[in-house]
């Protein structure tokens, strides 16, 4: 939503808003952008009375008062992805990410790599890139880059948010349960992916990842677009909408940070970046194809990305020691975590690692897999199970069954306690201690920077 306002106030709206918390960055980006941002919903807000309401999907059910006072007032409103793709997507050449993970990431670096191809392109991406200013933009060039969410639209559209998309060039990066407080199970899912696939024309493309068994059975739904392929390996043809293309990385690799970029097993150029983890190797792969399916040659795509810089929260480094390193992580689902948690190991060799873990999505929450929790981890040393008032079942199960050792504290002061214990521990190995959560944390990222600086011990 906060990028939806961006692109708003870029066509000449005066654009306002507001939300149950405002958080960095997107907090930062909309304050530089010089929007008008509200914590909570009061009705003096809808004044002057605006032209239009722009409903968002999280929190906003009927019953909220914003909503009935919306609808009392009999004012004009829309959800965010059929304003989108309505006043912004139409006529435009789409390229979408859609996927469980990777989405923001993806997103991202197709953007970055059309606009270093001078196309000018414009974007919406759920997180901050730090190649750009902000979030979201226009653009001068008929390309758009959009990240396309499978949550529901709204309280009165329950469709997936990216069936208001219609792209031309769809990547899917990937399928699993998810969302578990609108989907009952992953073939409600599928079925919504497959609504995507029936927007996307016959002269597009979609990229498919080589082995992924849901979303193969989604082409098996039925795909009327041409199909290419992308993994750690090449396949051959399965289906009869595949169009022959494998996109795949080098057998040989000398760390997640160098590979090669291959196409049908010939090698077209070399990665070389500061990204660790599989998962964006494939990423990359994938904003590669998708870009040049908008015709930007294979080695400005590969120049382009090894200047990515990545995307904010996702294994950002908030303090570095030769003792200890903090990273901020987004951490959305035990998948993401996992990917993150092994790419870090591979990087760090037999250092330390500690995770702290908060799983607050609104699926971890309410602990549709929390069996896949208990093992997401295991390239850590230790865990430390933040609870926090959201989660609805025994996180304790988690701790107990953790296939590394584990604690639970449900008090951001904990957190801190524990972090700083672990800065002043003499130490013969350096230690990486991530924090993983879609959410503010209580903020205590700055407070732990503030107290790593000034050198203060645990209490």
């Amino acid at each position: 939503m906060g990028s939806l306002a961006q692109l708003a106030q870029q066509m000449g709206f005066r654009v306002s808003g507001s939300d149950h918390a405002i958080y960095p960055p997107m907090s930062d980006q909309l304050e530089a952008a010089g929007i008008e941002v509200f914590e909570g919903f009061e009705p003096a807000q809808f004044s002057p009375t605006p032209n239009l309401v722009v409903i968002g999907n999280a929190g906003l059910p009927r019953g909220h008062e914003a909503v009935e006072y919306v609808l009392e007032k009999g004012l004009p409103y829309t959800s965010g992805a059929q304003w989108l793709g309505e006043t912004v997507l139409r006529d435009r050449w789409v390229l979408a990410v859609a996927g469980t993970h990777g989405k923001t990431t993806t997103a991202s670096m197709l953007a970055w790599i059309l606009d270093q191809a001078g196309l000018e392109p414009g974007y919406l991406i759920g997180g901050a890139p730090k190649n750009f200013p902000q979030s979201a933009r226009l653009g001068k060039s008929p390309f758009f880059v959009v990240e396309a969410d499978e949550y529901d639209t709204s309280y009165f559209d329950r469709r997936s948010k990216f069936v208001h998309y219609r792209p031309r060039t769809l990547v899917l990066n990937n399928l699993e349960y998810d969302h578990a407080d609108i989907f009952d199970d992953i073939k409600a899912i599928q079925l919504q992916f497959h609504n995507l696939l029936r927007t996307v024309p016959t002269g597009g493309l979609v990229l498919v990842p080589s082995h992924n068994e849901r979303l193969t059975e989604v082409l098996q739904m039925g795909c009327w677009t041409p199909v290419a392929r992308v993994g750690d390996s090449p396949i051959k043809k399965s289906l009869d909408c595949d169009n022959g293309e494998h996109w795949h990385t080098g057998k040989s690799q000398s760390s997640d940070r160098q590979f090669d970029v291959m196409l049908n097993d010939e090698v077209l150029g070399q990665i070389d970046w500061q990204l660790l983890g599989k998962h964006n190797q494939l990423n990359g792969l994938n904003a590669i194809a998708a870009a040049r399916h908008a015709g930007v040659p294979v080695k400005h795509a590969i120049d382009a990305l090894n200047t990515f810089k990545g995307v904010a929260r996702r294994m950002d480094v908030l303090y570095e020691h030769s003792d200890l390193v903090l990273y901020d992580d987004f951490a959305h689902h035990p998948t993401a975590i996992r990917s993150t948690l092994e790419g870090l190991r591979r990087q760090v060799g037999n250092d330390k690692i500690f995770a702290i873990i908060e799983p607050r999505t609104h699926t971890m929450s309410l602990g549709a897999l929390r069996h896949e929790l208990t093992t997401c981890c295991a390239a850590a040393d230790n865990v430390l199970w933040f609870r926090g008032a959201n989660i609805k079942w025994d996180l304790g199960e988690v701790v107990q069954h953790c296939v590394v050792p584990a604690q639970m504290t449900d008090t951001h002061e904990a957190v801190v306690k524990r972090v700083l214990k672990i800065a002043q521990e003499p130490n013969h190995k350096r230690t990486h201690v991530v924090i993983m959560s879609n959410g503010a944390f209580g903020g205590i990222y700055r407070t732990l920077v503030n107290e790593l600086n000034s050198g203060t011990e645990a209490p």
